[in-house]
């Protein structure tokens, strides 16, 4: 028996273990207007602070909202939940809409997107600062790129299975083991998520204005577009830092995890230097190392702990150990209203528990160059026939397609575990549809999409197309966890709570900097 098998095993003693998963998403949207451009009203007050408000904030901009979820162990109330949001805001949006993809719609200037806002507190204005200190380094339009981040925890049982009995610190620490060695797994084989899930394989041409690239575009229209990539999003045109590349952040344990991020906050960056801090007066930039805070560092997958007042994410970390990991990999999902389906929270169930129970070598940087190389293959053309990836330094060569079957054996035997569990065949279901999708990748979201963007002449058209049909959709839904009364209750209590940080500052704005910033002195 494997390793794999042994450990799989031992949770499914438990069945209850597999009713039992932690999940919440983040979903994020530009708002536009009626003829697909960006919509540059500020956010709307019927929506409450989006400094405070639980379910329904802002991301870069104030047009880029983000909904929240709290965590759920039920599928069904997880997309409720998002329902019930989307609906609500939509409600709120008067002619506004929300846009399906990815990738941004039309945006005639870079001075069109307006920093989000929140408030005239010192951890408001931090806030802006940050964002605008992103705006100096990468530009506006890579930060209004939306995606789907999707939190995820096993229960306290699937740990009481796989370890027996531990005290406290032992327990936290196997805890964070594991989940380091899951994300090694994920960054080993988690290219299966743009592959399956990528949905950006074409970009409005307005979004590269003025911005030299190499890559061979081909067009529809305004549309550029590469004929197999599934997901630019995650390419060196989208979520990249050049910075970052040469950051040496390493992933075997959690001392080695915290050691490289404290690394890079603390590294002066030449180039972010010459943008300034503050100049006439003005803040440009929190400050000049290669990471203003923690939260600039881009990563498809990252560890968590939830944090608390006034704590640092490293700090969480540091104090309690690994609660959660955050998947940072899905693209908006164009095919559904939420821009995420039960399918593939299904899937990534599936490939988080086997990239859990499955054996995970501790990966040095040379591995870590061979993965990067694997994802950007996948992304920029893993639609093409045949592609051939490298697992490990001195792994195998194998086409996607072999790769991705060899999980799947495993990933069906889960699927089969968490059927029994749950009463259901959902999760089988779920293997043999995406199997269909190894052999076809015309059938992946990206397939489909870029289809679709062909069929109507472009992505604009594409994105209007669906905006129009899900506030259709929105507006029509009626409330299925939460209730009008709530949702406004939260507007209220968001309003206040704003109110009451921007009361309780004691500091002018420079001393609070300063206070924040002291621990890197330290």
């Amino acid at each position: 028996m494997t390793e794999f098998a042994a450990r799989l095993e031992r949770v499914a003693q438990n069945p209850e273990v597999f009713k039992s998963f932690g999940r919440g998403v983040e979903r994020e949207t530009l708002r536009y207007q009626q003829d697909g451009h960006l919509a540059t009203t500020p956010h709307p007050s019927e929506l409450g602070s989006a400094y405070a408000n639980n379910w329904i904030t802002t991301d870069f901009s104030e047009s880029l909202l983000e909904f929240i979820t709290p965590v759920s162990t039920d599928i069904s109330t997880l997309t409720a939940q998002l329902e019930d949001i989307h609906h609500f805001t939509q409600t709120k949006l008067g002619e506004e809409k929300m846009w399906p993809l990815s990738m941004p719609c039309f945006v005639g200037d870079e001075d069109d997107i307006n920093l989000a806002q929140y408030g005239s507190s010192n951890s408001g204005k931090m806030k802006t600062l940050y964002r605008e200190g992103l705006k100096r380094r990468y530009g506006s339009l890579m930060q209004i790129i939306s995606g789907v981040h999707f939190n995820f925890s096993f229960p306290e049982t699937f740990w009481d299975q796989l370890f027996g009995e531990q005290s406290e610190q032992q327990r936290q620490d196997s805890k964070s083991e594991a989940y380091f060695g899951l994300i090694r797994n994920y960054y080993r084989f988690g290219w299966l998520i743009p592959y399956f899930f990528g949905a950006s394989p074409a970009l409005c041409s307005s979004f590269i204005q003025g911005r030299e690239t190499t890559l061979p575009f081909e067009k529809i229209g305004g549309t550029l577009f590469l004929p197999n990539a599934t997901s630019l999003r995650m390419s060196d045109l989208g979520y990249t830092n050049s910075a970052q590349s040469s950051l040496k952040i390493g992933f075997n344990s959690l001392d080695e995890y915290l050691d490289g991020l404290n690394t890079a906050i603390r590294t002066p960056s030449e180039e972010f230097a010459e943008i300034g801090v503050k100049v006439d007066g003005e803040y440009r930039q929190l400050n000049s190392n290669v990471l203003q805070i923690e939260n600039e560092l881009y990563a498809p997958i990252r560890p968590k702990r939830v944090a608390k007042s006034g704590e640092k994410p490293s700090e969480a970390l540091a104090r309690g150990g690994v609660e959660y990991i955050e998947v940072r990999s899905l693209d908006v999902n164009p095919y559904s209203s939420v821009g995420i389906d039960e399918d593939q929270v299904r899937f990534l169930d599936l490939f988080l528990a086997w990239a859990a129970l499955t054996d995970s070598e501790p990966m040095d940087y040379c591995e870590q160059a061979c993965w990067r190389e694997n994802w950007n293959k996948v992304i920029a053309e893993g639609r093409k026939p045949g592609l051939e990836l490298q697992i490990g330094c001195r792994g195998e060569v194998l086409s996607l397609q072999d790769w991705a079957k060899r999980v799947f054996v495993e990933l069906v035997q889960i699927a089969e575990l968490m059927d029994a569990a749950n009463g259901s065949d959902e999760y089988q279901a779920v293997c043999f549809k995406l199997l269909s999708w190894i052999d076809n990748p015309e059938l992946t979201i990206s397939g489909q999409l870029l289809a679709d963007t062909k069929q109507h002449g472009g992505l604009g058209k594409v994105g209007c197309v669906f905006g129009k049909q899900y506030r259709n959709q929105h507006l029509d839904h009626q409330y299925r966890v939460y209730s009008e009364q709530e949702m406004e209750q939260e507007v209220e209590r968001s309003r206040i709570a704003q109110q009451q940080v921007e009361d309780a500052d004691q500091l002018n704005f420079d001393e609070f900097l300063t206070d924040y910033f002291a621990y890197l002195k330290a």
